[in-house]
């Protein structure tokens, strides 16, 4: 084409047509009118794209390796970034390897109480809604989630889902005080009400006031009619404060919860409960105490090979014990002298 003013012209007329079309991109964000026209270019010479590439990519790492053979700081330079590049691969591959252990853990805690799990990761802390104990999880109707499933770890009982949009939904957790779970006791079936208290152990109300609970005691869920919002069965945590009884119709203790709350990562949505109640099987195996060492008291001949009498030779102490008859209390000479 040659020079022309209407060459110019024309020119100039696409280079504003351009700048019109990226302005009205900018401003229509996800919604922009050119976003269709783009998905479609994408579809059509996506393919021809990564065909072209895979072609020419030996030959661009060619020539760049020639451009920066010579370059030495440029090298260094790009050195440092893979290496920056690695070091964040390893910290991610760390905790994946946690997610897995988290993962594996959960459906083991899901398979001995046989719930039906949705698997979600943990995406955001605090929610629209005003809660002040409240995880936003990455799954929601689009997974089968509806409102007041029961949310579980590996630990135990996480909280319930509240509000469930297509892709997340919003999750109360146990320890936020308008969050309220019925209780039943390991072996003594007590019944009782479990109230979130933020940071502190969770307050449970026992419905008999003469109930026999002591520390180390565990509980998990009772359930709900038709399994919302609680399924049976799921840990919650170990008694560690028993109030004095004072004689009324309830009785209040304090609960451990199994679950680290500010820890959590990997969580499960039971989307299916169980056939019959899991009761206890879903419980840890009690930790069993360590026995007591047994001490051993060896007694060795002396010089001219005779055993001491007994009440000679060392003490328990390790110390030389006083020949028989003779007094321990170190007065006793004095107060012998005081006679005399």
């Amino acid at each position: 084409m040659r020079d022309t003013r209407e060459s110019r012209l024309l020119l100039v007329l696409l280079i504003a047509i351009a700048f019109a079309l990226i302005t009205v991109d900018i401003r229509g964000g996800e919604e922009s009118p050119v976003d269709g026209a783009r998905q479609a270019a994408a579809t059509v010479f996506g393919p021809v794209e990564n065909g072209v590439s895979a072609a020419v990519d030996p030959i661009g790492n060619a020539i760049k390796a020639v451009r920066e053979s010579g370059d030495r700081h440029t090298r260094i330079s790009q050195l440092e970034r893979e290496n920056a590049a690695l070091k964040a691969k390893l910290g991610s591959d760390d905790r994946n390897r946690s997610r897995v252990r988290q993962l594996d853990k959960m459906l083991k805690t899901a398979g001995a109480g046989q719930y039906g799990i949705k698997g979600a990761q943990v995406i955001g802390i605090g929610a629209a809604q005003g809660f002040s104990w409240t995880v936003t999880i990455d799954a929601g109707a689009n997974d089968g989630l509806k409102r007041d499933m029961t949310v579980l770890n590996g630990d135990g009982l996480v909280g319930r889902v509240t509000t469930v949009g297509p892709s997340t939904s919003t999750v109360l957790l146990a320890t936020d005080p308008d969050f309220t779970v019925g209780t039943r006791m390991e072996n003594s079936d007590e019944l009782g009400f479990a109230t979130g208290q933020g940071d502190r152990p969770l307050s449970v109300q026992m419905l008999n006031g003469k109930a026999k609970v002591k520390k180390g005691d565990r509980m998990v869920t009772f359930g709900s009619q038709a399994d919302k919002p609680f399924v049976p069965g799921v840990p919650i945590g170990t008694v560690v404060k028993v109030d004095p009884s004072d004689g009324g119709l309830t009785r209040t203790v304090h609960l451990e919860p199994y679950v680290g709350f500010t820890q959590l990562d990997v969580v499960g949505v039971v989307v299916e409960a169980p056939r019959t109640d899991p009761r206890d099987k879903v419980l840890p195996e009690p930790v069993k105490p360590k026995p007591t060492p047994t001490v051993t008291v060896t007694v060795t001949p002396n010089a001219n090979g005779e055993y001491p009498a007994e009440g000679e030779g060392e003490d328990a102490a390790g110390g030389q014990n006083p020949p028989t008859g003779a007094s321990r209390d170190p007065n006793a000479g004095n107060a012998q002298d005081d006679q005399e």
